[in-house]
């Protein structure tokens, strides 16, 4: 709702007789909107005149799957070790996403994920309504498929069920198909010994647990090795399978076709790279509009950056889809830049995910995640502060932060901004070794950061090459502090995530700290930003640092 429209509803409310809307609840209203309405500085895909650019998320939403429920799309992608995972984007015209939940808390099973498992965890999930459900199953490649529900997407989800158990079972997707309800999932070859296979099984009526052994019904080796990440749909009498094959970055959208479940399957390439820069084009989801347009979603590995996403026009023509253009004529369509929005019907608010945070009320925003499942000792969210609390948590006897779950990041939003946060690092007990900073997190990483050694406050660049495998951070540049509060300042330029280091005393005026580091991605996923608050280990616990905001906004390299 806008302004205008708040307003509206305001007058008509007190024509009414309804004059109990006090300035407070107008204002928290207000707040509220505008929340819901967050608009990144750095990427927006809307422009505003009907049409939109890709990606429409220019962040590592890996593997994604989109649903609609009336006039609602809901969206959910690969969140791997990091907690709370599953998350949960609402759109109401495919263009305009904003994060609104998580589908778990914690990764199961929790004792192995309160560690970080680098690359493990939530793969390529699928989201299906059914019955005034949600269902969001994903496979797990070390434990099998798992399944969570809810009626309220929006509200709690219920404990995940472990629905087929087993080594190497990867990418399922449900299809409720009369009295029958199947199940298609591909194979990981480090875990299973195959890959390139695709197997259906059926499930109980309720969904919960696989009840067969499954058949194989398409065999990629041939042709399409690396088959991978189906989704099952049904269709004008023919079951279909979009499948992505050939690998993530260079790989195309295969289609498959049957009138039975089981096979033969007819098959057609129906999407590739072709002459663009636009690599993969890689597992995605098939989606409608209320008007009945089709519409497809999938990735594009740019390394660094991660998997961003991409949305493509689609049409059917003799019951075999087509996706995005066909730039080249040789029959197979290529992604689009550019292209008009989907017709909903209306205009909707232009939104994004949220990169900035004023941690209002103690807490921080939908947009982060812990490197591992998450502890309520990590931080203190006290209601009615206007910062966020990080307790120096003990790194023990870890070499680096590679296995530190306590690391609070998010997604990069761009390849082009400036983030910076203050924050105050308070030292109790007069205890040296605490650090708080801000972090680019991957194999190698690099941060700035406020220290307290020798009893004095310090600002450092740290970088640490090979983190990976456990390789020590080394201090590039070390400088006396005047007091434990101090701005620190990260400007990431593209194309390859070149970081730059700088902090402030007063908030005006940046030095530069260190050398630039080039960013390196995670294992699976895109490097990570993020704020942390640590204490080396053998020292007197205690102490913790207060994050007033973190704010990401364009730089001088900026591009839209």
């Amino acid at each position: 709702m806008t302004n205008k429209s708040f307003f509206l509803v305001l007058g008509v409310l007190l024509i009414s007789g309804c004059s109990s809307i006090d300035k407070k609840s107008s204002v928290s209203f207000q707040q509220e909107n505008k929340k819901e309405h967050f608009v990144s500085e750095v990427w927006q895909s809307d422009q505003g005149n009907g049409t939109y650019l890709n990606p429409i998320l220019n962040a590592d939403y890996s593997d994604p799957d989109v649903i609609r429920v009336g006039d609602d799309f809901y969206m959910t992608a690969s969140s791997f070790n990091c907690s709370p995972g599953l998350p949960i984007l609402h759109s109401k015209d495919l263009v305009n996403w904003t994060i609104i939940n998580y589908a778990i808390n914690k990764i199961v099973p929790e004792k192995v994920f309160d560690v970080p498992q680098h690359s493990k965890g939530v793969w390529a999930p699928s989201i299906r309504y059914h019955n005034k459900e949600f269902y969001i199953y994903w496979g797990d490649p070390d434990f099998g498929v798992y399944m969570v529900k809810t009626k309220n997407p929006a509200g709690k989800w219920e404990a995940p069920v472990l629905v087929m158990e087993g080594k190497g079972i990867i990418d399922p997707c449900p299809l409720w198909d009369g009295e029958n309800i199947y199940l298609i999932h591909a194979w990981a070859g480090s875990r299973a010994g195959i890959n390139s296979m695709l197997t259906v099984n059926r499930m109980n009526k309720e969904g919960t647990k696989v009840i067969d052994e499954g058949k194989n019904v398409f065999d990629g080796h041939d042709k399409h090795h690396t088959l991978e990440g189906p989704k099952l749909y049904k269709k004008d009498g023919y079951y279909y399978i979009f499948a992505p094959a050939g690998g993530v970055a260079t790989g195309w959208q295969l289609v498959l076709r049957s009138k039975n479940i089981y096979g033969p399957y007819e098959e057609k390439v129906v999407l590739e790279q072709g002459k663009t820069n636009i690599n993969g084009p890689h597992q995605g989801a098939w989606v409608t509009t209320p008007n009945n347009d089709s519409w497809f979603f999938h990735f594009q590995d740019k390394e660094v950056y991660g998997r961003v996403l991409f949305l493509e026009p689609m049409t059917w023509k003799n019951d075999w889809p087509e996706m995005g253009k066909d730039l080249d004529g040789n029959g197979i369509w290529e992604p689009v830049l550019e292209y008009k929005k989907p017709n909903v019907g209306r205009q909707y608010v232009i939104q994004t995910p949220p990169d900035s945070d004023e941690f209002n009320e103690g807490k921080y925003g939908m947009q982060w995640q812990w490197y591992g499942n998450s502890s309520v000792k990590w931080s203190a969210q006290i209601p009615g502060t206007d910062y966020l609390r990080l307790f120096c948590m003990s790194k023990k006897d870890l070499a680096n932060l590679w296995d530190m779950p306590s690391l609070l990041l998010q997604k990069l939003p761009a390849e082009n901004f400036t983030v910076t946060t203050k924050v105050k690092l308070n030292i109790e007990w007069d205890t040296a070794g605490k650090t708080a900073g801000l972090l680019m997190m991957g194999q190698s990483y690099a941060y700035v950061g406020i220290t307290y050694e020798e009893g004095k406050f310090w600002v450092k660049q740290v970088t640490c090459t090979d983190a990976i495998n456990g390789k020590s951070e080394k201090i590039i540049e070390k400088k006396v502090l005047p007091s434990y509060e101090v701005y620190l300042r990260m400007e990431v330029k593209g194309p390859d995530a070149t970081c730059l280091y700088s902090y402030s005393i007063d908030g005006v005026y940046f030095e530069k700290i260190g050398e630039n580091f080039k960013a390196q991605r995670d294992l699976w996923i895109s490097a990570k930003m993020g704020i942390f608050s640590v204490s080396e280990n053998n020292v007197r616990m205690g102490s913790y640092a207060d994050f007033d905001w973190f704010r990401v906004k364009k730089s001088e390299m900026t591009r839209k």
